[in-house]
């Protein structure tokens, strides 16, 4: 399956979640059995039925910040917002970033953030069309402006979502994992967003065994692929690190003989980068722009929970390969006739 246009879905705007369900665990879960071939229609928080003493959940500890800020240019006094990326310099306060509207914003300008305009930045290098180099103009300690610049931020929303609803306080605390802890995306782990303390202490009484890794993900989980051959298309780079604990943890689960289950798409792309031709993964500290789509032959998980994704989006194509193509998207018909809820708010899948 490597044409874009396979991957075409029709989900009514309604079925797009604009918030979460009040509590986490309580979204609705699509399972998906591929063994049986059969879909069972239940809630997240019976996610665990499916597992059983020693299996393990893998997930992505990375923590989103504010990355959204709004401003204005110099002299002109112009409307901006600016999308931080990743820091490329701390002792400098260099960002690389992403300027809309970009057209008239050039190397040299000021750009002026906060009701009294606390926090300045100058342009010092056009990277793309939309893209730009930042450097913020700051006296401080570097603790201090990152407290400073992320107060004046909010939520890193898709702008495809902030298409149907604005970024609301809310948002800074819903799209965070309850575990996240390595500060560095820009889009959270969605299928993460699910997992509520009560369930972790469940899974904890159970015998299921979470282990973490990291996986910054970045803003191309959302980029709109244009080639129709999909073999053509290339990934963003994206940080991953894959340290000892988790390698041990996956290795000995899968010597043993136990499921492993990787919550999220950022999940299995970073398990898919640390393994070796064995089927063992390997610690990993790098990048990874690897693109999954079917057919592709997994070498690790055993299990995969994931969200209702958008039409012709990786992260859906991630799915159908794990899940099987013509099976995953008879899924997807079924959520959209069922009423599920699409997105990064949205219900969940779990392919077993």
């Amino acid at each position: 399956m490597t044409k874009l246009s396979q991957f075409s879905l029709k989900i009514p705007e309604e079925q797009v979640a604009l918030h979460p369900v009040n509590h986490r665990d309580e979204a609705r879960l699509m399972v998906l059995d591929r063994k049986k071939g059969t879909i069972e229609h239940k809630q997240f928080k019976n996610v665990i039925d499916y597992f059983s003493d020693g299996d393990i959940f893998v997930f992505n500890d990375t923590k989103v910040f504010p990355a959204r800020l709004c401003g204005n240019k110099e002299k002109t006094n112009a409307y901006i917002q600016v999308f931080l990326l990743r820091e490329l310099n701390p002792e400098l306060r260099v960002w690389d970033v992403l300027v809309d509207p970009a057209r008239k914003i050039r190397i040299g300008n000021k750009l002026y953030f906060g009701e009294d305009n606390s926090m300045v930045a100058e342009v010092i290098d056009n990277t793309t069309s939309r893209g730009r180099i930042l450097r913020f103009l700051y006296d401080g300690t570097h603790e201090s402006f990152k407290k400073d610049l992320f107060e004046l931020g909010r939520a890193p929303l898709p702008d495809e979502f902030l298409k149907l609803r604005d970024v609301e306080p809310e948002d800074l605390e819903d799209y965070q994992t309850i575990f996240a802890k390595n500060e560095g995306a820009v889009v959270a782990p969605a299928a993460s967003l699910h997992f509520s303390r009560e369930l972790m202490l469940r899974m904890q009484i159970k015998g299921i065994n979470p282990t973490y890794l990291t996986l910054h993900a970045g803003l191309g989980n959302f980029a709109m692929i244009d080639v129709e051959d999909l073999t053509k298309y290339k990934m963003d780079s994206e940080r991953v690190i894959v340290n000892e604990n988790v390698v041990k943890d996956v290795n000995v689960a899968q010597e043993n003989g136990h499921k492993i289950c990787a919550v999220g798409t950022t999940v299995m792309r970073a398990l898919e980068t640390a393994v070796c031709t064995d089927g063992k993964i390997k610690p990993y500290d790098g990048w990874t722009n690897k693109f999954i789509f079917p057919p592709y032959d997994f070498s690790v998980a055993s299990a995969m929970i994931a969200n209702l994704y958008g039409s012709k989006s990786q992260l859906l194509m991630m799915a159908a390969a794990f899940g099987g193509y013509e099976f995953v998207m008879e899924g997807y018909q079924e959520a959209i006739k069922e009423k599920y809820r699409f997105g990064i708010y949205g219900d969940a899948m779990l392919i077993i």
